[in-house]
């Protein structure tokens, strides 16, 4: 492998790690002690307004309803996520979050525009493009190599 290879994927490994790290260790010092990094992507993929249903979300993890619902259960019994049922078909369960998951919701967002924007402090303009274009390309395969899906929404 050339150089680069090798210090793009230590580098790629190594912010992978640092971020998911940096995350569950902001989360134990916080005030949602009590969450992991997975319920609070649960959380995440949930979202603010809308409720949802058990099947979008779980559409939108690339997880099962089965393997959702153990993570609703959880969710439901520490106060971040309340479950209705619908009117017109009462199989269809929704899910949306209570005050406490809005909060939760709202701190882990500001800490990822924090980071995002620590990371282009100091950057001119056309480095900032250059980064995007790279990282964008760097999806895209992932994307197309892997099969993911390219339905999240564009921030």
């Amino acid at each position: 492998m050339s150089k680069s290879i090798n210090v793009l994927n230590e580098i790629l490994v190594d912010i992978f790690n640092d971020i998911l790290s940096i995350e569950q260790n902001a989360l134990q010092r916080g005030e949602f002690k009590d969450l992991s990094i997975t319920e609070m992507h649960t959380i995440e993929a949930i979202s603010l307004y809308d409720k949802k249903t058990m099947s979008e979300v779980a559409a939108n993890l690339k997880i099962t309803v089965g393997t959702l619902t153990t993570a609703i259960n959880n969710l439901v019994k520490k106060g971040y996520v309340e479950r209705s049922r619908s009117e017109e078909d009462r199989r269809i369960v929704f899910i949306n979050l209570t005050k406490k998951g809005k909060l939760a919701y709202r701190i882990h967002e500001k800490f990822h525009s924090d980071m995002v924007k620590e990371t282009i402090s100091g950057l001119s303009e056309e480095e900032e493009e250059i980064l995007i274009t790279s990282l964008e390309k760097l999806n895209t395969f992932f994307k197309v190599k892997y099969g993911l899906e390219t339905n999240k929404k564009e921030k």
